[in-house]
């Protein structure tokens, strides 16, 4: 046993007493930091124009603080990038971190001084829960891998800019760096099918123990391992792989590609990260709900996602919070995002402690007719269907198909299978048997003749990969959209569909 290893037991102990201690007292934990975002922004801008010295609760910060997106505050943001200080948080933020909007074009997300912190303490929290509830330390010992974004900063007006997991790599503490793979040179190749390329020429011959990423950048990483090895399993290249760490999207559909790939079961880490802030991490193997970081300089609000768009829709705060109800998520943060609605929704899967799931996009779902068809709807119907024809997929996305060259619209859903189903019109009948089960406006649809069951597109292996590279969204923190309002997703992977 390392002497690294050796600490990390005691030191696990300390944060998981801490952890334990602001999750017992959840609802304080969060007045606390109600009281400290407005003690400190007061004499913002931002702060002086919301009336910020007249909010002394909960009721008053509704009144005086509207809820937004990065449309909303872009006026605010654009003096920030001019190098104006003291506009929605105390003097500047040390980092951009650049994201892709679909509505917003790019979006530049201030990190402050006050905020950088949560980014790095959470993920490591997570691993130290992980061996306080385990004692498994072994991992400690052995190389890490992180599969993330260039760190190669840009400048604007002094101040870098970057893609979040490539600030965070600036700030990873010095007893795991020695750990850490892939090497900085190799990290700043921007192309990411070279990257993935330099990643396995790195790792071949090193103690692998842990691996970070999201699922299908992860995915191609072991394929690419195992092609190059001609091994049939990830685990007999790395035979002290144990623990993969992960974050992005919902893992439950890649779960029998990666026991397939890996050839032993591993445990798992989930993530919940984002630019805007470390919202959430699990805590516990037995339990794949997630614990609403409450030490991470954000106060969160809740809005009914059935409510959402509605002129004056509910909005509560963590002590009124339901199980089961589905939620968009908003955040008020130390990097100074006033009732930032991030677009995220979640549900409750626990309220001793705070646990949460990410149930989909508020803007990603599928509502050509009216039937607002959710990520969670389609996952769980799809996760069943493959389970009862014992079929395995890569990976799929939805749209609506309103103007067919025949016959009633319907939902497009395009496919690309692993293994085959042998008869891909009973596997459909299937799936859409399933949807409507779970959404009672699509049965209508279904029932009253104004929608046609399901019709499934397959596409050719490879195919939402080529997609993605061929839109500049290959690697790093981009995910393929579950769920799509309009055609230009599933226009685009026309030249992917496998043609009867």
């Amino acid at each position: 046993m390392s002497v690294k290893a050796a600490l990390s037991l005691p030191f696990a102990k300390i944060v998981a007493h801490k952890i334990k201690k602001w999750a017992n007292q959840p609802i304080a934990a969060q007045e606390d930091t109600l009281k400290l975002l407005i003690s400190k922004a007061k004499n913002t801008s931002f702060g002086k124009d919301h009336h910020f010295d007249q909010i002394t609760d909960y009721d008053s910060f509704k009144k005086h603080i509207p809820v937004t997106d990065y449309e909303g505050l872009k006026g605010y943001i654009e003096e920030v990038k001019l190098g104006k200080p003291d506009i929605l948080w105390p003097g500047k933020p040390i980092y951009w971190s650049k994201t892709s909007g679909t509505t917003s074009g790019t979006k530049y997300i201030p990190i402050t001084k006050d905020s950088i912190e949560h980014h790095i303490v959470a993920a490591r929290n997570s691993l130290l829960l992980y061996i306080e509830e385990t004692g498994k330390i072994d991992f400690v010992s052995g190389k890490m891998i992180f599969l993330q974004g260039s760190p190669e900063m840009d400048e604007l007006n002094g101040i870098p800019v970057g893609r979040l997991s490539g600030i965070v790599a600036h700030h990873v503490p010095k007893y795991l760096q020695k750990n850490r793979l892939p090497s900085w040179k190799t990290n700043c190749i921007e192309d990411w099918e070279q990257k993935v390329e330099a990643i396995v020429d790195e790792t071949l011959k090193e103690e692998m123990s842990l691996i970070s990423g999201i699922p299908p950048w992860v995915q191609m990483y072991f394929e690419r391992i195992l092609n190059k090895t001609e091994q049939t399993h990830i685990k007999d290249v790395f035979p002290k792989f144990s623990l993969m760490v992960y974050g992005g999207v919902n893992y439950e559909p890649y779960i029998k590609t990666f026991q397939k790939l890996i050839g032993k079961d591993i445990d798992t880490i989930e993530l919940y990260p984002a630019s805007e802030g470390f919202i959430a991490f699990q805590n516990e193997q037995k339990d794949p709900g997630l614990l609403l970081n409450l030490d991470a300089g954000i106060f969160y609000e809740f809005i009914p996602a059935d409510e959402f768009f509605e002129e004056n829709p509910t909005r509560i705060s963590l002590k009124d919070v339901q199980l089961g109800v589905n939620y968009v998520i908003i955040l008020n943060t130390t990097a100074g995002l006033w009732g930032y609605n991030i677009g995220d929704t979640i549900k409750f899967t626990s309220l001793k402690p705070y646990k949460i799931k990410v149930t989909g996009r508020i803007k990603h779902f599928t509502s050509a007719f009216g039937e607002h068809v959710i990520a969670e709807e389609v996952e769980k119907a799809m996760l069943q269907t493959c389970k009862e024809f014992d079929v395995k997929i890569t990976e799929y996305s939805i749209a609506p198909q309103v103007s067919p060259a025949q016959g009633l619209p319907y939902h497009e859903w395009l496919v690309e299978f692993e293994s085959q189903p042998e008869n891909i019109d009973e596997f459909a009948a299937r799936l859409d048997v399933l949807m409507q089960s779970q959404n009672v406006y699509y049965q209508d649809l279904i029932q009253g003749s104004i929608l046609r069951p399901i019709v499934i597109s397959s596409i050719v292996k490879g195919g939402f990969i080529q997609y993605m590279k061929s839109i500049g969204k290959l690697g790093g923190q981009n995910k393929v959209p579950r769920l799509s309002n309009d055609r230009t997703l599933a226009d685009g992977m026309s030249n992917w569909i496998i043609n009867d």
